[in-house]
This record gives structure tokens, sequence and C-alpha cells, in this order.
């Protein structure tokens, strides 16, 4: 059992942890739950397990003692008439402390397992470049999965309860099963405690309807990723293997595919999660919502790991830029350049710590981090030029919100998307950059009058599956887009409709799903992550 894609997960774990939940008493299901995820956690990852038991622990730990600092402060508050003040800011200053060894021991059990090696390397050679020679350190235990998810759930559990916004838990069981829930634990979605702690541990019954809108859930998943994102990979790995081997056309093609094949990947890996969730009656959030509709960078974001783009925002970039010193630089800021860019400039310094951040929690390596300041730069200069574009769109009579300049803004996006992937996916930062720059200067369509393209891996039949898919998943997309819900709208209809549309979706996988002998089998993407 390697994934949510094997066999062993889908005909003995998934099963077994179904029929189990159902013959528990109530008040035992969590239990049930919280062994499956130790099960799968160690099927992946073996004696790597005591790394989320410590974060568990450690998590509980400081939750709970910040809640006995919180009944201490209530209690103190009830006995006196003055002096309440200075109460409840002793309260916080302790909490404070507490709530920095909590979130430090979670981040340097992420920094030591997962990019010691990274900056130790670093580290070393610029050194060396200046005549000092330092041994490398690395980490050689490897990385338990999921690691990069729980580490921000757990480091977010603390904040919560030092904010107040949620109680510790006295169960420690409970925190166990937030961090470690089987369906998420190996990409996400990112959750919150508030979000879908008490779903896990009530232990509500499993329903034919919510069974059913899971393995609908479960199957569209599994469609993008084994038909999709499985198909395209032989493709994209080898033109960004041996990307010197090809023209900036099939380069440029690359670049789109290896964005559709992480899409389905990573989207389907979310439709599982969520849909073996929904049998359990628990409710993850969303990571995507229609991302390529976007007419801005910032918008992408918006739509695109959702989970990981609100986590940054409420705990990195909110508390940087609402901070005191970046409210003083914001006065200033904004007598000296106005109210629109005075703001937006010092803005840009939590935006840019959010965005270095971002790239390095994709991966110990130099394209992950040229790939978040790419983003930055898009987003920034995105907010620095709006006033002019809408000054220029006014001038020229250009009506902003008609078709075709939404249409315009989509494609500008696209283009924005696939040559960020192309940065994030490439072996290096300076083989990102090489690849980009041979997409642009060296781009021709002989590869394609020539039918070489056909020759990389992916044949004029595998490309028609994929488009086949596709153009359901756009028809899918704008239902969505405009308020609708497939998936309900199919589990509302008669027996024959609902049943067919299951047997019609397994076959769909069966008969055209890129696996056997032809085919190397492909991990979901962001599980190294």
């Amino acid at each position: 059992m390697n994934s949510y894609f094997s066999l062993a997960f889908n005909l003995i774990l998934l099963p077994c942890t179904i029929i189990v939940y159902c013959l528990a008493p109530r008040k035992a299901r969590f239990a049930v739950l919280l062994a499956a995820s130790y099960v799968f956690f160690w099927c992946l990852s073996g004696a790597l397990i005591v790394f989320i038991l410590i974060s568990t622990a450690t998590v509980y730990a400081c939750g709970r003692q910040m809640s006995s600092l919180l009944l201490r402060r209530d209690e103190l508050l009830a006995e006196v008439s003055s002096g309440k003040k200075q109460i409840k800011k002793d309260c916080k200053r302790r909490m404070r402390y507490v709530l920095i060894v909590g979130a430090v021991l979670n981040f340097a059990m992420l920094f030591t397992l997962k990019y010691l090696g990274f900056f130790s390397a670093s580290a070393s050679s610029l050194l060396a470049f200046f005549g000092f020679e330092v041994p490398e350190i690395t980490a050689t235990i490897g990385v338990p999965i999921g690691i990069s998810f729980y580490t921000l759930m757990a480091v977010s559990y603390l904040v919560d309860v030092y904010r107040e916004t949620v109680e510790a838990d006295s169960n420690i069981g409970h925190v166990a099963l937030f961090l470690a829930f089987f369906p998420q634990i190996m990409e996400g979605p990112i959750c919150r405690y508030g979000q879908t702690a008490k779903a896990l541990y009530a232990g509500d019954p499993v329903k034919l309807g919510n069974m059913y809108r899971g393995v609908l859930r479960i199957l569209y998943g599994m469609a993008k990723k084994i038909v999709v994102a499985d198909r395209l990979n032989a493709f994209v790995d080898n033109v960004f293997t041996d990307y010197s081997s090809f023209d900036g056309g099939i380069i440029a093609l690359a670049a789109v595919l290896y964005t559709i094949e992480l899409y389905c990947d990573f989207s389907g890996t979310m439709d599982i999660a969520v849909g073996i969730a929904r049998i359990f009656n628990v409710n993850l959030p969303e990571n995507f919502r229609q991302p390529f509709f976007s007419r801005t960078s910032s918008e992408f974001w918006m739509r695109w790991h959702i989970t990981l783009g609100t986590w940054f925002k409420d705990y990195v970039y909110y508390p940087i830029s609402l901070s005191k010193p970046c409210k003083t630089l914001t006065s200033k800021a904004r007598k000296r350049f106005g109210n629109r860019y005075g703001p937006l400039l010092v803005s840009s310094i939590a935006l840019f710590v959010v965005w270095f951040f971002n790239g390095l929690w994709h991966g110990a390596g130099s394209q992950y981090l040229l790939f978040g300041m790419y983003y930055f730069v898009m987003i920034f200069l995105g907010g620095l030029i709006e006033p002019l574009a809408s000054a220029i769109a006014e001038e020229l009579h250009i009506n902003r919100g008609g078709m075709p300049y939404r249409v315009f803004q989509n494609l500008r996006t696209l283009f924005v998307i696939f040559a960020g992937e192309m940065l994030f996916r490439a072996t290096s930062a300076a083989d990102g950059l090489t690849m980009l720059g041979t997409a642009i200067s060296d781009f021709t369509i002989e590869s394609f009058s020539q039918g070489t393209v056909f020759m990389i891996g992916v044949d004029p039949y595998d490309f028609a599956i994929v488009v086949l898919v596709l153009l359901a998943m756009l028809v899918i997309g704008v239902i969505k887009e405009r308020g609708g819900d497939p998936c309900e709208s199919i589990a509302q209809q008669n027996d024959v409709v609902k049943w067919g549309v299951l047997v019609f979706i397994a076959l769909f996988i069966i008969v055209f799903g890129a696996y056997g002998p032809n085919y190397t089998p492909v991990e979901p993407m962001y599980a190294q992550f």
C-alpha cells in the first residue's frame, strides 16, 4: 500500500475501515478512524510515524498548558475588581511563550527532516566560494508522509488556541485524529481544528446518501489521476529530463501538459480525500475552485491550493501586515507615496515573506524558491500597474467587464500559470530559466507538423483520450462556476441514472486508465511536498 490509488487501500483498508466503523459503538468510532490513519501512515512511512506522534504530543501538551493559563486568568478576573488589564496581559505573554515553544518544536522537525540538507549544501557552497571548506550536513532517516501538511495544521491549532478561537481539546485522541486523518494525511487539504475536529470524533453513522456522494467523488478523482495525469507523465518526464533535445514548441507544450498533469493529479487526489471523508460525514474544505478561469495571478491563488493560501494569509500575511512596525511604516509610506501606492509598497513586505515560504514549503530546491519569487513579482506588479491599466482602458474606451477583455485576461493569466509551472517542474532554477528562454526564443511548430510530438511517450490515441476527459472537466467546471453542483444533481436522480453513472465512470477508468506493463506507476505528485 503506497497511496489512495493502490489496490490494497481500495480493496482492504478502506472497506475494512468502513465496516468496523459501522459496527463500532458511536463513542469508539473516532478510535477506528485513528487506527486506520496510523495503519495507513505506517504503510507509507514505517517507523517515521514517531514524528507525527511527537508532533501530536507537543501540540496537545502546549494546548492544554494554554488552556490552564486561560482558566487561571478567568479565575483571577473573577476575584479582583481592578488590575484586570494587567492580568490579561500577563496571561497572553505566558501563552505566547507556550505557543512559541510548540511552534518551534514542530517547525524544527520539519526543517531538520526536509530542509537541512538543502540549506547545508547551499551554505557549504557559499563558504567554499570564499575559501572555507565546511562539510555538508544531511538528515538520512527520510521524510514522513505529509509532514509539510500536518505541521501547518499543528501550528494552526496552537495559534487558534492562543487566539481563543478554539478551545484546547482535553482528549489527546481527538487531536491525534485531527492531525493524522488518513484521507488528508498525504496531500491535505490543510484543515483548521474548528473546521473538521467535531465531525471527526462525532461518530456519525454511515448513510447511503453520503456513501454514494463519496464514491462518486472518489471515482471522479481517479479518472483525473489515472486517465489524464498518469497518461501525460511520460511526455512531461521525457521533455523535462532531456529538454536540450527539444525545440521551444515542444518545451512549451510540455509546460502546458505538466500544468494539466499537476492539476489532474492534485485535484484528483483532493477529490478522493473529500470523497472518503464524506463517507464518514466529514466535510473537508475544498482545495480547488476552477483555477483556470482566473483572470489574474492573485485570483489564481485564491482558487488553487486554497487551504495553503488561506493558511499563509491568516498566519503569516495578516500578522506581519497588521503588526505595529508595518502599521507605522504604512502611515509614513501613505504620506510619501499616496493612499494607493503607500500601503501597497508596505504590504509587499508581508507578500514577499509569504511567497518565500510558499515556494520553500513546496520543496528544498532552488526551483521552488524561484517559483515563489516568480509569483511574488507577478502579484506585486499586478497590484502596482492596476491603476495604470484602468486609466488606459478608460482612455481607450475599453469595457473591462466585457467578454473580449475578460478572455484577454484569462489567456494572459494562463500564460503566467504555464510559465510558472515550467519553473516549478524544472530540476533546478537554472534549468527552469533556460527552458523558459528556449520556449520563447526557439518556439516553432516544426515538431508538430512533422509528427515528432507523437514520439515522446504519448501517441494520438492518448491525446484523444486526454482531450475527451478535459472537455468533460470543462463542462463540469462551467456548471460549478455558475453555481451548480453536478455531483449533487446526479445524486438526486433515480437509481438507474445514479448507479449507471458510477458504473460508467468505473468502466471508463478500467478501459482507459494509464496502467499496466507499458506504464510506470506515478505516485501522487504533491505527496513529495
